[in-house]
């Protein structure tokens, strides 16, 4: 298991089987907000789609093709999800994603861990380049982005699927010189 990144305050730790249940409460909490933006966040989600998640993340893990992790309080509270996924081994670089249930949401919490993971990325994965793609009327991640350090590189049109339709993306970047 993967050693947990902290700032003191946020804690970044790799997902465990038993996370299922805190995971989709967090998720049905949250439904309102993170469902215009994530996908898989939908009406009727269930303990057995975060345990399958949870499942391709260890899994991902261990290949190499993602990096995610569950945003945890001091207490152990499941705050949100950050993940590095669509690893590029040839080019050195990845996306930065993530999302904080609504009860944590305005406090920094994925800004913090936005950082951690990067810093992570950076000095752990040996990357070169870090993606934040977000929708472009998802003010919210684009304002996580920037608190990050990111560089806004500019809007791609299409960028990404949503529900199957395309819609148009803010792309923002990272290099290890962004990060303090």
């Amino acid at each position: 298991m993967a050693k947990p990144l902290t700032d003191g305050s946020t804690t970044l730790r790799a997902p465990r089987p038993d996370d299922a249940r805190a995971h989709c409460e967090a998720v049905l909490e949250s439904l309102p907000e993170v469902s215009a933006w994530l996908e898989w966040a939908h009406d009727g989600y269930r303990v057995a789609e975060s345990a399958a998640f949870i499942e391709r993340a260890i899994a991902g893990r261990q290949s190499g093709e993602m990096y995610e992790f569950f945003i945890v309080d001091r207490d152990d509270r499941f705050l949100g999800g950050a993940g590095l996924n669509r690893v590029d081994t040839r080019f050195m670089k990845a996306n930065l994603g993530y999302w904080v249930r609504t009860s944590a949401a305005g406090r920094g919490v994925a800004a913090a861990a936005s950082g951690l993971l990067a810093r992570y990325g950076f000095e752990q994965l040996g990357l070169q380049r870090i993606e934040i793609v977000a929708a472009v009327d998802n003010k919210a991640s684009q304002r996580v982005a920037e608190k990050v350090g990111g560089h806004r590189e500019g809007v791609l049109r299409n960028g990404i699927r949503f529900r199957g339709r395309p819609i148009d993306s803010v792309c923002f970047s990272l290099i290890p010189g962004d990060i303090a």
